[in-house]
């Protein structure tokens, strides 16, 4: 399955969201899939069973518990893919940086007592 089949779907981004915070239990993953998506538990771990397949997750048994954790390697070849369409988007961010900025320096001009941060 390609990465982004695998990322195209709103329940394996938000479980790969969930993972990036840290490792979790399947059933810490379960309980809050549940809660935003009404989805049964077979179909969280249907979910699972593809992040995994797909590399983008791992998993280690401990005791009865089964603990996930992002794999970043699959997200760093997408990171790469994505480059070449960075020059899309990017002068753009730096542009709204230079006015975010520019707006900054007016604010401190017109009134020295505002906090710079």
């Amino acid at each position: 399955m390609h990465a982004f089949d695998v990322l195209g779907d709103p329940v394996r981004r938000r479980i790969l969201e969930l993972l990036a915070d840290g490792e979790m239990t399947s059933g810490a993953v379960c309980a809050v899939i549940q809660e935003e998506f009404g989805i049964s538990q077979p179909a969280v771990s249907q979910h699972l069973k593809v992040l995994r397949d797909g590399g983008f997750a791992t998993v280690r048994p401990e005791g009865t518990r089964r603990l996930y954790a992002v794999n970043s390697e699959p997200l760093r070849d997408v990171d790469e893919w994505l480059d070449r369409f960075r020059r899309f988007w990017t002068p753009h961010l730096d542009a709204l940086a230079t006015e975010l900025a520019r707006g900054r320096r007016e604010r401190r001009l017109h009134d020295p007592d505002e906090d710079p941060n």
